[in-house]
């Protein structure tokens, strides 16, 4: 359970942080922000590689952390889109 809940960290953690800098917001985020935005970025990614098909964040490997980064980037687009700030 707690190698889990450390997984969804370290990984969430690693995918915003280099989601926010393919979106160069890093400035404005921070650790915790860059925890948050990949977190919800591997569930993201993770229900989108699924409907096409695919395996979703599976755990603490590349492919989990490439599936986290595309609903990283995802996310930080729409944030950005809806906040005005293309």
């Amino acid at each position: 359970m707690i190698w889990n809940v450390l997984t969804w960290v370290v990984v969430g953690g690693l995918a915003g942080w280099v989601a926010s800098k393919i979106m160069k917001t890093d400035a404005e985020q921070g650790a915790i922000g860059n925890i948050i935005i990949g977190i919800l970025g591997a569930v993201i990614g993770g229900v989108i590689i699924t409907a096409i098909g695919g395996r979703g964040f599976s755990g603490f490997n590349l492919w989990s952390l490439l599936v986290a980064l595309l609903g990283s980037v995802i996310l930080l687009y729409l944030i950005k889109y809806f906040r005005g700030r293309r």
